[in-house]
């Protein structure tokens, strides 16, 4: 599943989705499988303002086209569920993004890149070693 629109100017789950379809995702992300019912009065938890079954009904409907939620009918009700977890949607997506901005842009992004590892975790950087020694032995 490829996420079309990646907003730059958005963060976390708002650069690859809608405000909306942020908030379901992270329901849904939480619970096993769940109805439109149940996602609508869980967004309406804490909020003062009611959220439109037919508007949550239609998001999450358009996440099932977008290939980011499966449904299957369970008696006269449909459930929906995540095609992949959190962590394994945000690998993904991540990895494509990176791929398609080395392709590209290509040792532009991997010189900035390495430019913003020198203000990253020390741990990010002994990754990126003991990845590059991984390469080295494997060539």
């Amino acid at each position: 599943m490829k996420i079309h629109h990646f907003k730059t100017n958005e963060s976390g789950l708002n650069r690859f989705f809608g405000a909306l379809e942020a908030k379901i995702m992270e329901i849904l992300w939480v619970s096993a499988e769940i109805t439109i019912k149940d996602v609508q009065q869980k967004l309406e938890q804490g909020q003062e303002k009611a959220v439109n079954f037919n508007t949550v009904m239609t998001v999450m409907n358009r996440l099932v086209d977008k290939g980011v939620l499966q449904k299957r009918l369970e008696g006269r009700s449909f459930v929906y569920r995540p095609v992949l977890s959190k962590e394994q949607f945000i690998d993904t997506q991540s990895k494509e993004l990176t791929h398609e901005l080395i392709e590209e842009f290509g040792p532009v992004v991997v010189n900035h890149m390495l430019d913003a590892l020198e203000t990253a975790d020390p741990d990010l950087m002994e990754k990126l070693e003991q990845k590059i020694k991984q390469w080295k032995k494997e060539t």
